[in-house]
């Protein structure tokens, strides 16, 4: 029965770990924090950018209560699980299925993962730090109500916008692939 209590700490985690991840997306990454999430927004050269230290900067309290729970037989073992799997999962869906950046090119099957990219690229069709939407990495609106907010946030249509063409390239890859 141990097994079952530890695995719904780590689902619970992950749950907890998207809402964690939103709140510090739009309120540290977009807010104080932009120095290094600027790097994310912008093109760069190289495999790395300075948002990559958002990665480790997370890591460290996962590591620690892992450590912790290990060498103490405590739950908080499986807290440290659940922050790690989430960060396993924001890897494979942020990095690899909606920015490409591993060597090969993932493409997103099924309405769920087609509506993530979607919604993670009508995040980056703002240049700049404010008047974004969808901070979510696993969880995302639906789209069409996420150019409405564009559309409301940015005052009038968004047609021949970076977000429209964003979005029409993602569909049209997704269409290709099935």
């Amino acid at each position: 029965m141990d097994w079952l209590i530890n695995l719904g700490i780590v689902v619970a985690v992950v749950a907890i770990m998207e809402m964690v991840a939103n709140l510090s997306h739009r309120y540290i990454m977009h807010g104080w924090g932009w120095a290094w999430h600027e790097s994310h927004h912008t093109d760069h050269d190289g495999p790395f950018e300075r948002n990559d230290l958002y990665a480790v900067v997370f890591a460290i309290p996962s590591m620690g209560l892992c450590a912790l729970g290990a060498y103490y037989d405590h739950w908080s073992l499986w807290v440290g699980v659940g922050m790690t799997t989430y960060g396993f999962l924001y890897f494979f869906v942020h990095d690899g299925l909606v920015h490409s950046r591993w060597p090969w090119r993932v493409l997103p099957r099924g309405a769920y993962m087609t509506r993530l990219v979607q919604a993670h690229r009508m995040h980056h069709a703002v240049h700049g730090k404010d008047g974004c939407v969808s901070f979510g990495f696993l969880v995302a609106e639906d789209v069409r109500k996420l150019k409405d907010e564009l559309k409301a946030l940015h005052g009038g249509t968004l047609a021949n916008s970076a977000e429209r063409r964003a979005f029409d390239e993602t569909r049209d890859r997704t269409r290709g692939a099935s």
